[in-house]
């Protein structure tokens, strides 16, 4: 009988012994926490898109206490955060500017042509590996829905195999752009109307044959504008949104109809 009280008995008291252990390993390495980067990460809408430059919400609440990040870099929780976070920091914090996502991609169903049907794996990312996309400009929205499936907010849908963007419903997390893999996308300021809706890389004859809507670097809008926010990149016009007052002037001077002003009716120029 004693053969089996001996083992038990050693084996309570060594329990014991390395509870007591890890008790006081614990309290002796603990890594003090701020209540406050607790705080911070209930205050946040917790998307955790990383919109903000940092991994997640608990990331960025941690980097506001104790880095000293911004405390306006939260898109998605917009005034509401950047107000519960000041209260939390004893700071007045100014709420960023809200930002609303573009397709700059015009090249719709009736504008482009298919080159081949595509039976692999049904998303962008599979697409553009095999001969850069299905339709023929190789530049353009690939129509699969990979931005679709990143919006947690279904404020994305495909129509006529371009995408389509609901802005109400969009917080500005940026999920959509980072997952283009023709890097269509872009987020800019709600208050600029004028957006160019091409990202072709093709040069003349090229880019009209690819897609009725493309952009043919013919400049008209660059020589429009009288603040320099409009230049050719890549074969393509590029509006700077920081120099950009909305005017419209490069959308009226477009002949091909792809700068958009959202201020007024899609109007294209009289061509030569």
């Amino acid at each position: 009988m004693e053969s089996y009280i001996y083992p038990i008995v050693i084996f309570i008291v060594m329990g014991v012994i390395f509870g007591v252990l890890l008790t006081v390993v614990s309290k002796v390495f603990a890594v003090k926490t701020d209540p406050r980067a607790e705080q911070i990460t209930e205050s946040l809408p917790g998307a955790n898109c990383g919109a903000c430059g940092y991994a997640g919400c608990a990331d960025y609440a941690d980097a506001i206490v104790n880095k000293g990040a911004p405390m306006n870099a939260c898109l998605p929780g917009g005034a509401a955060s950047a107000s519960a976070i000041g209260e939390i920091m004893g700071a007045e914090v100014a709420a960023s500017e809200k930002k609303l996502p573009v397709v700059h991609c015009s090249g719709d169903c009736k504008a482009t042509q298919p080159k081949f049907e595509f039976d692999g794996v049904q998303t962008c990312a599979s697409a553009k590996r095999f001969y850069g996309g299905t339709g023929s400009c190789m530049h353009g929205c690939l129509g699969l829905g990979d931005c679709a499936a990143a919006c947690a907010q279904n404020c994305i849908t495909i129509k006529d195999g371009l995408a389509a963007i609901c802005t109400e419903a969009c917080i500005s997390c940026g999920l959509c752009a980072k997952a283009c893999p023709n890097g269509l996308i872009e987020l800019r300021s709600e208050k600029k109307k004028v957006d160019v809706r091409c990202s072709s890389r093709d040069v003349g004859a090229a880019a009209v044959k690819a897609c009725k809507n493309s952009c043919i670097a013919c400049s008209k809008c660059v020589k429009a504008c009288k603040f320099e926010a409009i230049r050719i990149v890549d074969a393509h016009a590029v509006i700077d949104y920081s120099k950009c007052v909305s005017c419209g002037l490069c959308a009226k001077e477009c002949p091909r109809g792809c700068i958009v002003n959202l201020r007024k009716p899609v109007v294209k120029a009289e061509t030569a």
